[in-house]
């Protein structure tokens, strides 16, 4: 909510520094919009040296009764053409606003004096506004590298591979092991059979 807040105060603040930047101009100066005298500036040139960006605005001044304004496209522009208007303003104070870049084209809806250079074309500057705040998004975070396939583990080894005992170390005596438990049993079976014997021969000599 706080972000949405701050987002709409933002845009309000940026919609109020572009109308208090917007100017609006008097097509034709002092004379209006009327056909151009031949000593005076033409309607061309009057665009060339002014810059218009969004937000400003037009202003024809005519007698309504003898004059018009046409929004027209360039084909109608280079030829004159009244009929296929885009719009049409008979007022006599007519207001256009600029509410977009690139080109516009304006000629008086009568043809005659269309013929005789009354007619305009502005060309609107790109919105720098739009541009900077776009320059000050943060930019998007680096896609991940893609990870390299990874081998799978290898399998544990199998129980039945024998192992093999390994060997003492060099310098240490390796102990024997024990006799088998039936050699004390024989050692004492074969003295018993000498006792025996040595006794009967004590007893009969």
């Amino acid at each position: 909510m706080a972000n949405f807040h701050g987002s709409l105060l933002f845009c309000l603040a940026l919609s109020m520094m572009t109308m208090a930047s917007a100017k609006q101009f008097k097509v034709g100066g002092p004379m209006g919009w009327s056909v151009p005298s031949p000593n005076a500036m033409s309607y061309k040139q009057w665009a060339e040296t002014n810059r218009f960006q969004i937000g400003d605005s037009l202003l024809f001044v005519y007698p309504p009764d003898q004059d018009s304004v046409l929004q027209v496209d360039k084909d109608g522009y280079d030829t004159c053409n009244t009929a296929t208007s885009i719009q049409k303003f008979d007022d006599g104070n007519t207001v256009f606003t600029l509410n977009r870049s690139g080109a516009f084209y304006f000629i008086s809806g009568n043809e005659a004096n269309c013929l005789k250079n009354e007619s305009l074309a502005v060309v609107v500057l790109a919105d720098r506004s739009n541009q900077t705040s776009r320059g000050n998004q943060p930019s998007s975070p680096p896609s991940p590298s893609p990870v390299s396939s990874l081998s799978p583990p290898s399998p544990p080894p199998s129980s039945s591979t024998e192992v093999t005992p390994s060997s003492a170390p060099a310098g240490e005596e390796t102990s024997t092991p024990p006799p088998p438990n039936g050699a004390p049993s024989k050692v004492v079976g074969f003295m018993g059979s000498v006792g025996a014997f040595l006794g009967w021969v004590l007893f009969v000599f």
